[in-house]
């Protein structure tokens, strides 16, 4: 009864487990020297742009009043742009050679090997990407800050992003592509943060990457786009305007009441309800199989106490009535 109790409630672990909310990544150690400030009224470009270089973030922002991730080029004259519009060139001067070092492991790249790493710290000659949660707008709308999960990846290889901070500490992966499940990760309101991206093959790359967020005001707002990624000098900028790749949109993770802590889905309703309603069910299959256990062992015992008083009064020395009735 007792195996067969920690077996039952093995097996409902298992399926809490599996029910159980994705948690998001929390950049702790955000890239330091990053101060910067986003006016109200900057424009939003109408115009493809190819950015090879220069200083590129993606992040939220009302268009139309509508909540969009969008890309912050902050050129001499800053604009916001399309991501549908917008191509970021990582160039072969973002080439490095992977370190024979086990802290690296997670890219699962051959030590000695050659990738594509746009740094998170700014090179000249290499588009270097961060995220922001800095439009004012947004910074007055949301509640504490956003969710940017990554939903999935396109391309020859594999993309991971990393950061690292200055003191040899570990590096801190937020995102890779060869995980198969949606990737959040929660960034605080007024928030600029730069990452390490390597990308292990060249040519072009379509990253869906969802921005969802919990208003003030109590509503729930998301959007997803395709980031466009062309890596290698020799890969098509028109190649990946055109490219397109059909990866779910997924559902919305919402942030935590703690910044500092990982944040659940606070979307109430269905999801908390479903998974209450499987954590039951789990919890009933325990009861079950070990009510079930304790009233088969109890109808054994009985029935082994009826027989030992049938064989006591039973007479003995060879009378044919003798034999224990069944």
């Amino acid at each position: 009864m007792a195996r067969a109790a920690v077996r039952c409630g093995a097996a409902a672990a298992a399926l809490l487990a599996l029910i159980a909310p994705v948690t998001p990544a929390v950049a702790r150690e955000p890239t330091p020297g990053l101060d910067q400030s986003i006016a109200p009224d900057q424009p939003l470009a109408t115009d493809r742009a190819v950015l090879r270089a220069g200083h590129v973030d993606i992040g939220p922002r009302y268009v139309d009043d509508r909540w969009t991730l969008l890309v912050h080029d902050d050129a001499e004259r800053p604009v916001w742009r399309s991501t549908d519009e917008t191509v970021l060139h990582v160039s072969d001067a973002a080439l490095q050679t992977v370190p024979d070092d086990p802290a690296y492991s997670f890219l699962d790249v051959e030590a000695g090997a050659r990738v594509h790493v746009v740094p998170q710290t700014q090179q000249p000659d290499v588009v270097w990407i961060g995220w922001n949660t800095q439009d004012p707008r947004v910074m007055r709308d949301i509640d504490r800050g956003v969710t940017l999960t990554l939903l999935g990846v396109r391309g020859p290889g594999a993309m991971t992003v990393y950061l690292q901070s200055g003191n040899f500490a570990a590096p801190q992966v937020l995102w890779r592509s060869a995980e198969p499940k949606p990737q959040p990760l929660w960034v605080e309101v007024n928030t600029h943060t730069h990452a390490n991206w390597v990308f292990t093959r060249p040519g072009v790359y379509l990253v869906a990457i969802q921005v969802s967020a919990d208003l003030a005001s109590g509503e729930q707002v998301s959007d997803t786009r395709l980031l466009r990624v062309a890596v290698g000098d020799a890969t098509s900028t028109d190649e990946a305007f055109t490219a397109s790749a059909d990866i779910p949109s997924g559902p919305a993770v919402q942030p935590a009441s703690d910044s500092d802590t990982a944040a659940p889905d606070r979307s109430g309703g269905g999801r908390s309800a479903l998974i209450a309603l499987l954590a039951g069910v789990a919890v009933l299959l325990v009861v079950a199989l070990v009510w079930v256990q304790v009233r088969g062992g109890s109808a054994r015992r009985r029935a082994e106490r009826e027989r030992a008083v049938r064989a006591a009064a039973a007479p003995t020395d060879g009378d044919p009535t003798s034999e224990s009735r069944p």
